[in-house]
């Protein structure tokens, strides 16, 4: 193996020196049975990221006016709280929350029907902790949504 070849795999990642022997990882969502583009493929990082900031900042705006009426250090310990319960509430009734809809996303089951209220609190608690949101698999499926069956699509 020439060292330039060897270098270019180190620098690619693991996934591209894979592929260049053979391997075919296919598209994001196809393992799921997603379609690759279009509604219900897999929702992008970049949405969802957008999805995530709009109803945390929409939370914080809610703890901060009607909840503490002006209090900032008071509004800061009810916004996680509310997050908790607004995202559980709406992915468990509707399938996506205000920020989530913006961005043109929603929550599903694996099977394509809708997160049931279980689930939904149960993926809302662990992306609170953040970490399992953190880290995904070759789908962009975090932890969260694996644990719990759950997939992000667009709508």
């Amino acid at each position: 193996m020439d060292s330039r070849e060897a270098l270019g795999s180190w620098i690619d990642g693991p996934r591209a020196a894979a592929e260049r022997m053979g391997a075919d990882f296919g598209y994001r969502g196809e393992r799921l049975g997603l379609p690759e583009h279009g509604p219900g493929s897999i929702a992008p990082l970049g949405r969802r990221i957008g999805a995530l900031l709009v109803d945390g900042w929409l939370c914080g705006l809610i703890a901060y006016g009607l909840i503490t009426r002006g209090d900032a250090a008071q509004a800061n310990l009810w916004t996680t709280p509310l997050f908790l319960l607004m995202s559980t509430v709406l992915i468990g009734t509707a399938g996506s929350t205000l920020g989530k809809r913006l961005f043109g996303l929603r929550v599903v089951r694996l099977d394509g029907g809708r997160a049931t209220l279980v689930q939904a609190f149960g993926r809302s608690l662990l992306l609170v902790l953040l970490v399992p949101a953190l880290v995904w698999d070759r789908d962009s499926r975090g932890l969260h949504d694996k644990a719990l069956g759950t997939v992000e699509v667009r709508i």
